[in-house]
């Protein structure tokens, strides 16, 4: 008996009657999900890097709703766990961008008429996200008006106030000063001069409010790991289709370069420049 025999020894071997490995994962479902509708060889990795992308981004979304919720309830370090995994997550999807690009011009070009006007632009769960993280644009709902689940769960977002806003609501409590994060919105957050002066006076005293300084370094930590995945998404397309019109009718890099701009919790990096 081989090394390896021993070692596999008492393992189980049938699974007629029991839950395996891939019944649990429901892998059956997952791995016949790839459909090219061309003969290209790079279709699948476009298929696969963008289907991992979408399995990585309900993980986010799972982790923000609960990091929202415990921080409502008033738990931070439950919050800070969360948070802190969510970066990770942004993290991933950088590395995928890393094997995308890999893909040539030409590679994509035998493909590309296969995909339509379907754009990573109608991707629900990324707008759930931004919507989480308090990018709100209540114009974009009408992208998801075709499917009745995606519409609903954004609508439901809209009626929240945003992860951001439940994190002001939480430093304004402790701070024992009028809360400044208002309302749920269909508008994207826009920084307050009064916020920052909150966030300016915790990161002057850490150690005596040494929770909300944890709190805003796992904001930026998470926001951080988001821009570079922006940045990452940038240089992808130019990189594949130059400065060509995307796929769902936006500008392409010019559009995502514009989404460099936005700021998801402006105070956090204005106040650096005030310390």
């Amino acid at each position: 008996m081989s090394e390896f025999d021993k070692a596999a020894q008492g393992a189980k071997m049938d699974f007629a009657k029991d839950m395996s490995y891939g019944d649990y994962l429901g892998l059956d479902a997952i791995l016949n999900a790839q459909h090219p509708l061309s003969d290209a060889h790079d279709e699948m990795l476009f298929i696969v890097q963008h289907q991992t992308s979408e399995l990585w981004m309900r993980l986010a979304i799972h982790e923000l709703q609960q990091a929202r919720r415990v921080m409502l309830a008033g738990d931070l370090k439950q919050a800070f766990k969360m948070l802190s995994r969510v970066a990770r997550i942004f993290e991933q999807l950088n590395g995928a961008w890393d094997v995308l690009r890999t893909m040539t011009p030409s590679e994509y070009t035998q493909f590309r008429p296969s995909l339509g006007n379907s754009s990573g632009f109608q991707s629900h769960q990324y707008r759930l996200v931004e919507y989480l993280l308090g990018n709100r644009n209540g114009a974009l709902m009408k992208l998801h008006e075709h499917r009745d689940a995606a519409y609903a769960a954004l609508k439901d977002e809209l009626a929240q106030p945003s992860l951001y806003q439940v994190a002001i609501g939480v430093l304004t409590q402790r701070l024992g000063v009028q809360d400044h994060a208002g309302a749920a919105a269909t508008t994207a957050w826009q920084a307050q001069d009064a916020v920052q002066d909150l966030w300016q006076k915790v990161y002057e005293d850490p150690a005596t409010y040494w929770d909300l300084y944890e709190l805003a370094e796992k904001l930026v930590d998470l926001e951080d790991y988001f821009r570079r995945w922006r940045f990452n998404h940038v240089t992808t397309v130019e990189r594949i289709i130059g400065f060509k019109r995307g796929t769902g009718g936006t500008s392409g890099v010019a559009y995502l370069r514009k989404m460099l701009e936005v700021e998801l919790f402006p105070e956090l990096w204005n106040v650096r420049g005030a310390l």
